[in-house]
């Protein structure tokens, strides 16, 4: 059984993607900064700081993996933006101590390192679909360490190291922290619903247009490209993307649509992100080519699942 070495295996996407890897055969070794979540089911669970170099290179040590997911970063932008030196501490340098720990320990394993689309930034103006030949243009702190990040594995692939790069566009789905913009009106809308909040929802900039993808489309992705381990000559970065542009405003009305209650909603000042991209639509054509993958999730069955996970949530909190 194929041994794999997942980083950042507390946070939305990780605990996801732990059930879905092990549904296909692999054992999960999961590795993040504190204890695993009591229902998180993994393999094995390894406690690791990935600045920490020399921890870092134990746990690997003790892993000894097959394959390495790394998903383990700062990847909210507003933080980003707040905390720039824990961003780049933990998005570049985390990187590179796992590249080394990989490198000293695991020469073998093939690792997926998740970037994101964040990392073409000001490109996103062509209000084209982007490719992985459009130059990054990062706009804030968050993607910068993104690109810097890539920089570090192209340099370890071209040294012998073995993986792939993935641009994932925005995925939401249930478990998302409410941080996110989906995620934060499927939150308030239960809260309504339940009566522990006025009947307002608050929204930033509801015109600007995103590549929406369910997360469980995402770790198919994630999983069909560990499968390139097995299949030298594969292109070392790809998008991870539907191909299809929608309005924030698009999905707030799918979901107030799915309630009875009568929500208002009003601009929040403070939801307004700096540098915000009127349009962000990506190309996957390679990833579809290489693969064979391609997103099978409406955005009306994500869009459902992840209100009634808040409404779950809420309804069991005091």
């Amino acid at each position: 059984m194929p041994r794999l070495l997942l980083t950042g295996a507390n946070g939305f996407v990780g605990k996801i993607l732990t059930r879905r890897l092990q549904d296909v055969g692999y054992q999960v070794i999961a590795l993040s900064s504190s204890q695993p979540l009591a229902d998180h089911g993994v393999d094995e669970h390894l406690v690791c700081d990935i600045r920490d170099a020399d921890a870092l290179e134990q746990a690997m040590a003790q892993a000894k993996p097959s394959h390495v997911v790394h998903l383990a970063a700062v990847s909210h932008v507003p933080t980003s933006f707040k905390e720039p030196l824990r961003t780049w501490q933990t998005n570049v340098m985390g990187s590179m101590n796992l590249l080394e720990a990989i490198r000293l320990q695991a020469p073998d394993a093939f690792v997926l390192f998740p970037s994101s689309s964040e990392v073409y930034g000001a490109a996103f103006k062509s209000g084209l679909a982007l490719d992985e030949l459009t130059p990054c243009e990062p706009l804030n702190p968050y993607a910068a360490s993104k690109v810097a990040a890539e920089s570090a594995f192209r340099e370890y692939f071209r040294q012998g190291i073995k993986g792939v790069i993935a641009r994932p566009f925005n995925h939401i789905g249930a478990q998302q922290s409410p941080d996110f913009v989906s995620a934060s009106f499927a939150r308030q809308i239960a809260l309504i619903e339940a009566g522990q909040q006025a009947p307002v929802l608050k929204v930033g900039n509801l015109e600007a247009t995103r590549d929406f993808l369910d997360v469980q489309d995402v770790c198919s992705a994630y999983i069909e490209l560990l499968k390139l381990a097995d299949k030298p000559g594969h292109p070392n970065c790809v998008n991870i993307a539907s191909g299809r542009s929608l309005q924030i405003r698009q999905v707030l009305d799918l979901m107030l649509s799915l309630s009875s209650a009568t929500i208002t909603v009003e601009l929040d000042p403070e939801r307004l992100r700096p540098s915000d991209i009127p349009v962000a639509l990506g190309n996957s054509t390679r990833l579809m080519q290489c693969t064979g993958w391609t997103p099978s999730i409406s955005l009306e069955q994500t869009v459902k699942e992840l209100l009634d996970y808040w409404r779950e949530k809420v309804k069991h909190t005091d």
